[in-house]
């Protein structure tokens, strides 16, 4: 997929989710550690607690949708923003989730009353017992990150972005499969970089671009229940390809001392996956330059164990 085309395509997508999706707001910190104060945009505050309502709700209301409904396969928050989607639009819905997704994503995806099953393993088996509905049901499968209605959902998010102010000449995002990234590069293209951040013990996106497309990584670590895809989706990999684009790892350390930064400095509660983008920062693995203007995304909010679930 070509940058222009896509950027087209999330102008369409934009139009097409308003009023579905919330405009998430965005703000400057000044964190302990950071040296200069740092753009963030909290999408955790987004339906469902994370990004991922963009593509559900662009690809659901593109249409094409038969009686079987919809099948998803999700580390937890593509699987809880499908059901939140398909809940607001009345669409039957199935979704699998690996064991790793934990009691939070899970009790997530439950309160929406689409049909939900637990498998054991990782992404990659949630994904095979979902492709086997389909071809059992005829259910449409809404994949989480390579496919282009999700892409182009996911890349609203940083057209929004623009149209809030954004001056950043950098910005950092998370890396799972890589359907948000790809969304970013697509509206952005080369007009800003886009650093791309990874934790240390689930480099899919780092490992592709050394190894090749098809190349598989084991992952594990605090936010392997979010950024835990084994293989980097296609069009994300073609992008990145395209657009050189620069891949930080970061240990699972200096994750979790964002998730701490971003609870003590701001009161926001944030998960692993959500805050690996600011952890580049936090410890080192992106230095901005002197005068860079550096902006960060907060992508997702699905905390475990919730802090405040019942009982």
């Amino acid at each position: 997929m070509q940058p222009e085309h896509l950027r087209a395509e999330i102008a369409r997508a934009a139009a097409r989710i308003e009023g579905h999706v919330r405009r998430t707001p965005v703000t400057q910190a000044e964190l302990p550690g950071l040296g200069a104060p740092v753009e963030l945009k909290l999408e955790q505050l987004q339906h469902s607690g994370s990004f991922k309502a963009r593509g559900a709700f662009n690809t659901l209301l593109a249409g094409g949708i038969p009686p079987a409904g919809i099948v998803a396969a999700s580390g937890g928050n593509h699987g809880a923003a499908v059901a939140f989607a398909a809940a607001r639009l009345g669409i039957p819905a199935q979704v699998f989730v690996p064991e790793i997704a934990g009691p939070a994503k899970i009790a997530l995806i439950r309160e929406s009353g689409a049909r939900l099953t637990v498998v054991p393993g990782a992404y990659a088996e949630a994904l095979a017992a979902a492709q086997a509905f389909e071809a059992e049901t005829g259910a449409v499968q809404i994949h989480a990150y390579d496919a282009p209605a999700t892409v182009a959902g996911q890349g609203t998010l940083a057209r929004e972005w623009e149209t809030q102010g954004l001056s950043a000449d950098t910005v950092l995002i998370a890396v799972g499969g890589g359907g948000l990234i790809a969304g970013a590069l697509g509206w952005f293209g080369s007009a800003r970089k886009v650093v791309a951040v990874e934790p240390e013990q689930a480099a899919t996106l780092r490992n592709a671009l050394l190894h090749g497309p098809d190349t598989e990584t084991d992952v594990s670590g605090i936010a392997a229940n979010a950024l835990g895809a084994r293989r980097i989706g296609r069009i994300a990999y073609g992008l990145a390809t395209a657009l050189d684009t620069t891949v930080v790892t970061v240990p699972d350390d200096a994750i979790a001392k964002a998730q701490r930064l971003l609870w003590r400095g701001m009161r926001q509660l944030v998960e692993p996956g959500g805050t690996t983008a600011l952890a580049a920062l936090v410890s080192g693995a992106y230095r901005p330059a002197p005068g860079e203007r550096v902006a960060v995304l907060v992508c997702g909010g699905n905390i475990a164990p919730d802090p405040l679930a019942d009982g």
